[in-house]
C-alpha cells in the first residue's frame, strides 16, 4: 500500500498542470449550463429573473462550502492524498501573519520582476478576450446580424461545452510540453479566430461559425494551466499567491474590454473594431509569453 501511496504522490506531482486544467474546466460547466437558461428567462421575463437567478445559484454554494470544505486533510484526521505514514507530505500551513499583509508581500517582490509583469499582461489580453468581449458581447454582436438571442446563447453554451476538453487537454500537454510555447500557440490561434469572427456571423450559423465556436471553445480557458505552471516555476513557494494577482489582471482586462467594445459598438454602429482590437492585442500577448523565455526562475520561497 505505501507503494502506491508513492506512485499515485509521484502521478499527482508529475500530472499537476492536467489537475488543474481539470479543476478549471468546471468553470466551462457553468457556463453550459446557465447560458441557455438565463438567455431564455431574459427572453421572456427581462434580465431581473435572469440577475435574480443567478445570485440564487451564488448563495446556494455558501452552505456545502461551509459544511463540507476543509483546508487540509489534517482537519479531518486524514492523510493527504498519496502520502503516507512514512511520508506524510506537508504540514498544515500556520498562520505567520495578516492574510491581506502576505497578500500584499507577495505583490510587492513579484511586482520587482519583469516576468510577473508579461505573465500579468499576457493574462489580461485573456480576460478582455474571453469574459470581456465574447462573453459579454458575443451575444448582441450576433443579434446585429440577425441571430436570435437564445440561438446565440446556446452557441456560447457550446463554447463551454467544447472548453471542458480544452483545458483539461492543455493541462496534458503542460505537463510534456514548454508552457511558453503553450501560450503562444493559443494566442496567436484565438488572434486569427477574433480576425476572421466579423465575417463569421449571420443570421444563422454557418459551417465557418461552428468552426469558430469549436475552436474558441477549446482555446477558452487553455491558457490556465501554463500560466499556473509559469507562475510555479519562476515564483516557487509564493506562486498560489502570485497567481492571484495575475488573476486580477485577468479580471481587470476584462472590466475593460466589457465596457470598451461597448463603446466602440456605440461609435461605430458595429462590433467589428472591437474584434479585430481584440486580435491585435492576443498578438501582443503571445510576444509577451514568448518573452518570458529569457528570464531566470527569479524566487524560490
Amino acid at each position: 500500500m505505501a507503494f502506491v501511496a508513492t506512485v499515485t504522490s509521484r502521478w499527482f506531482v508529475a500530472r499537476r498542470g492536467l489537475v488543474s486544467g481539470v479543476l478549471t474546466a468546471a468553470n466551462a460547466t457553468g457556463q453550459l449550463v446557465f447560458l441557455p437558461l438565463l438567455a431564455s428567462l431574459t427572453a421572456q421575463h427581462g434580465w431581473r429573473p435572469a440577475s435574480v437567478t443567478v445570485a440564487v445559484a451564488a448563495l446556494a454554494v455558501i452552505p456545502p462550502v461551509l459544511l463540507l470544505m476543509r483546508d487540509h486533510p489534517h482537519d479531518l484526521g486524514l492523510l493527504a492524498f498519496g502520502a503516507t505514514e512514512d511520508e506524510p507530505g506537508p504540514p498544515r500551513a500556520e498562520r505567520t501573519g495578516n492574510s491581506a499583509g502576505i497578500a500584499l508581500g507577495a505583490l510587492v517582490s513579484a511586482s520587482r520582476t519583469s516576468v510577473f509583469w508579461l505573465l500579468a499582461g499576457s493574462f489580461a489580453v485573456c480576460g478582455a478576450t474571453t469574459n470581456g468581449l465574447i462573453g459579454t458581447h458575443f451575444i448582441p454582436a450576433a443579434s446585429d446580424h440577425g441571430m436570435p438571442p437564445t440561438t446565440a446563447a446556446s452557441l456560447l453554451a457550446l463554447v463551454g461545452l467544447f472548453d471542458v476538453g480544452g483545458t483539461i487537454a492543455s493541462g496534458w500537454l503542460t505537463d510534456r510540453y514548454d508552457p511558453r510555447l503553450l501560450l503562444l500557440v493559443y494566442y496567436l490561434g484565438r488572434s486569427l479566430s477574433l480576425f476572421a469572427l466579423p465575417s463569421l456571423l449571420g443570421a444563422h450559423a454557418s459551417p465557418g461559425t461552428w468552426v469558430f465556436i469549436l475552436f474558441y471553445g477549446l482555446d477558452w480557458v487553455a491558457t490556465v494551466p501554463p500560466t499556473v505552471a509559469l507562475c510555479r516555476q519562476y515564483f516557487g513557494g509564493t506562486a498560489p499567491v502570485v497567481f492571484g494577482w495575475v488573476f486580477a489582471a485577468h479580471q481587470l482586462g476584462a472590466a475593460l474590454a466589457a465596457s470598451g467594445a461597448g463603446y466602440l459598438r456605440d461609435v461605430a454602429g458595429t462590433y467589428d473594431p472591437a474584434f479585430y482590437a481584440a486580435s491585435g492585442l492576443c498578438v501582443v500577448a503571445a510576444v509577451l509569453c514568448a518573452a518570458t523565455r529569457a528570464i531566470r526562475r527569479v524566487a524560490a520561497a
